[in-house]
């Protein structure tokens, strides 16, 4: 059945390969790549579980207790959840699972990243199929999209994995939709269009911005016979365009729209072009297209030495050891070449991913070149990001589909002879790559660790060169087997270099406080110490700092109230007011701010620390006095202070403070919260009074029942007073007194309060991100 592809030159008006057979070929080769982690043997690690991970298990258990997950409660005192970027929310893949598994476990989720690959790999088997490649073009295009470059040594930044995923389909339906006119096209591209831009994340950027032009270029790219005139392809795409520019603006009008409104309202608005450039794409790391861990990527920090790092400093840059990694195999590297130098990667359906690619490796290389600077200019959307080397993951996504034009043209020209100049100039390149990588570690006195490297980056060049030896003269009479053998040795080649390493796979067990089924100890004593608060009516939080990379968002997994979590979008209030950072080493590195010098401060109290739990050697500085250890898990330690202000409260009282001069110099003239709530200066109250009627009010303020998105108080006042809840100020919350609207007002620098009559009332907090963007955006009073 496959034969036959590959043995002959294909027409336009041949009917294509069968796609089954070459997608279960596929699916079989990824089974076996991605074993380790679908066996749950070892997982994705750093970011794959220090963020992402928790942001799905919270989403699961939402919507496991029947609770919108669109704020979450346990990172960052509470953060808008539906306007961040990396929560998940809106990734079918991660929304299925959520939906149908209530407690994913880290396996689960890892499956779900892996199987979104799978997806992108078929997309790019189709896409093969679709231009009349031959299906070994596909299957090895489709490796080195799958387990080449970033795809699999980024694989932790799930959210940009999946953006990449969504992209071959994508041009396989706008293919469709354009030069065949077929209206279902244009919705499922629109739909995967929306699917890659919901990443919210520079990748689903880059690649929206690329899928454009490659509409734009199929639109206009020359007629290839009589009947495929321009006006005749643009009359029939219109339809399809159209439906799927619809359904597209349709689902991503408002995730968007929140997240832009969010990054506003952030710790970061935009990236200046030189925090942006920084995290440039440094050129010696292109040596890794031919020696992919020649730096020492897949080990430990300490031992790396590529640029940036310790060993090789002065870059300005500041990126992860695991970034610069662009190896694709040394047969697909190969196969680029051989496009290159015969002109097929400037052929008609190929030329537009070579130059994609080029226009992605400059992105990528950021302050390198002058381009970046006009890009950051001119183009929306580009200073909201950081990292120039996001742009990896679509310089080897592009590559893979003209290595798949390499491949096809190779085997179409199987049977002429290689010109001894063609053996020449590819030995020579390789010899040049090799020396080159070796000449950097020479430099850098690293030859020791560079050795093994170089040693295996030769014997991938000899046994690749022996496979195209083997295949050429196999092929003409059995095809299939000659490539099977080309396959084997792009997918053997490419789990020795890029298979499970530090930075894509570590043993499962090394993360277990990221099971929900199975709590760490010190997570049980976390969750007896607040049940037994609770009982007591208290909802105090807790900072959780120092325990480990993998901990930064345990909170969400396993619902604790967090003063701290992991995200690089924080709102901008809190963390003026706490100081709080992306990530936390230890309790000695945690900088904390005027207003909350210490953990005792009057502010602490009031955001109800109450708890603090440090890692292994942190000792109690003065940050801790007041606190005492009331548990010990191993070489964990939780300490805890005795009195917290309560989370809400009925005060008599309210005073006017400016509330940006507070958060400078940390003054914050309030004698007693208890009794006393401080109001923005700028804050338009009605009747103007700041003080009730009463002189001395009295009453009580009790939480009855909360959910992600609301909280439910139970008031009782011998006289007009004001309701302070102490949790995170956000304009999209709303508040009701006995079912009709009030005011809900910034107190206390960052919390929230309302005015109540006297009597019993009924006050509800509730979250209405629609509603309250809707009233930003129109400038309508709250």
């Amino acid at each position: 059945m496959l034969e036959p592809s590959l043995s002959r030159a294909r027409t336009d008006d041949e009917a294509p390969w069968p796609m089954l057979g070459p997608a279960l070929l596929l699916a079989g080769v990824w089974f076996a790549l991605c074993w380790p982690w679908l066996s749950g043997s070892v997982t994705i690690p750093w970011d794959g579980k220090a963020h992402f991970a928790p942001q799905v298990q919270f989403l699961a258990a939402s919507l496991g207790r029947g609770e919108a997950p669109w704020w979450n409660p346990f990172a960052f005192g509470g953060h808008p959840q539906i306007a961040d970027p990396q929560s998940m929310i809106f990734s079918p893949p991660m929304l299925t699972l959520a939906a149908l598994n209530p407690q994913p476990s880290l396996q689960a989720i890892d499956s779900t990243v892996l199987a979104t690959v799978l997806f992108g790999g078929l997309g790019v088997l189709a896409y093969a199929r679709h231009v009349r490649l031959g299906w070994l073009a596909g299957i090895v295009g489709a490796l080195v999209f799958m387990f080449g470059a970033s795809m699999t040594w980024r694989l932790q930044h799930f959210g940009q994995v999946m953006s990449l995923a969504y992209v071959p389909f994508a041009i396989v339906c706008l293919r469709l939709a354009i030069l065949d006119g077929r209206w279902w096209a244009g919705l499922a591209a629109g739909a995967l269009g929306a699917a890659v831009l919901l990443g919210r994340d520079q990748v689903g950027l880059l690649a929206i911005y690329t899928l454009a032009a490659y509409a734009i270029y199929l639109l206009c790219r020359a007629p290839q016979d009589d009947l495929d005139t321009r006006p005749a392809r643009l009359r029939r795409s219109v339809l399809p365009l159209g439906l799927g520019a619809f359904v597209g603006i349709a689902l991503v009008a408002i995730p968007l729209t929140l997240t832009l409104l969010l990054a506003e309202q952030s710790n970061r608005p935009t990236i200046d072009l030189e925090g942006a450039g920084a995290g440039s794409l440094h050129p010696a790391l292109l040596t890794t297209f031919l020696t992919p861990n020649l730096f020492g990527a897949a080990g430990e920090m300490r031992d790396y030495w590529g640029p940036p790092s310790f060993a090789w400093e002065g870059t300005g840059l500041f990126i992860a050891q695991n970034m610069g990694v662009l190896y694709l195999g040394v047969l697909p590297l190969a196969a680029l070449a051989y496009a290159i130098a015969t002109g097929a990667a400037f052929r008609r359906d190929a030329i537009f991913f070579t130059i994609a690619a080029f226009a992605m490796l400059i992105y990528a290389l950021g302050w390198f070149t002058p381009l970046f600077a006009l890009a950051y200019e001119f183009m929306p959307g580009i200073d909201k990001f950081r990292r120039p080397a996001d742009a990896t993951f679509l310089l080897g996504g592009f590559l893979a589909f003209v290595v798949a034009h390499g491949i096809d043209h190779a085997t179409r020209r199987i049977a002429e002879p290689v010109s001894r100049s063609a053996i020449i100039t590819m030995a020579v390149l390789a010899i040049a790559g090799v020396a080159i990588a070796f000449g950097l570690a020479l430099s850098m006195g690293r030859t020791e660790q560079a050795w093994p490297s170089l040693a295996t980056a030769v014997a991938a060049i000899i046994v690749s060169s022996v496979a195209i030896a083997i295949a050429r003269g196999v092929m003409p009479i059995r095809p299939g087997v000659a490539g099977t053998l080309i396959a084997v040795v792009v997918a053997g080649d490419l789990w020795w270099h890029n298979g499970p390493n530090g930075a894509t796979a570590l043993p499962t067990d090394a993360i277990d406080m990221l099971q929900p089924s199975e709590p760490h100890p010190t997570v049980i004593a976390l969750r007896k110490l607040l049940a037994r608060d609770r009982a007591n009516g208290e909802h105090p939080r807790v900072e959780m700092l120092g325990l480990g990379y993998h901990w930064a968002n345990a909170s969400l997994t396993h619902h604790i109230p967090n003063t701290l979590g992991s995200n690089p979008v924080r709102l901008s209030w809190y963390v003026r007011a706490t100081g709080a950072p992306d990530y936390v080493p230890d309790l000695k590195g945690r900088k904390l701010t005027p207003l909350m010098p210490r953990y005792d401060s009057p502010f602490a109290r009031m955001l109800g620390v109450k708890y603090v739990v440090t890692g292994p050697g942190d000792a109690a500085p003065s940050k801790l006095s007041g606190f005492s250890v009331v548990e010990e898990t191993g070489n964990h330690r939780i300490f805890a202070q005795p009195k917290i202000v309560p989370r809400v409260l009925f005060v008599a009282n309210a005073k006017r403070i400016n509330f940006d001069r507070a958060l400078e110099d940390g003054t914050f003239p309030l004698a007693d919260p208890r009794t006393t709530v401080a109001l923005s200066s700028e804050t338009s109250l009605r009747p103007p009074r700041l003080t009730p009627v009463a002189a001395v009010a009295t009453g009580s303020a009790t939480i009855t029942q909360e959910t992600n998105t609301t909280v439910d108080v139970a008031v009782k006042a011998s006289a007009d007073g004001w309701v302070v809840l102490h949790d995170v100020w956000h304009p999209w919350w709303t508040v009701s007194v006995d079912g009709e609207t009030a005011d809900m007002l910034r107190a206390n620098i960052i919390f929230r309060a309302v005015r109540v009559p006297a009597g019993a009332k009924h006050v509800r907090f509730e979250f209405r991100p629609l509603r309250g963007a809707w009233r930003q955006l129109s400038g309508a009073p709250r």
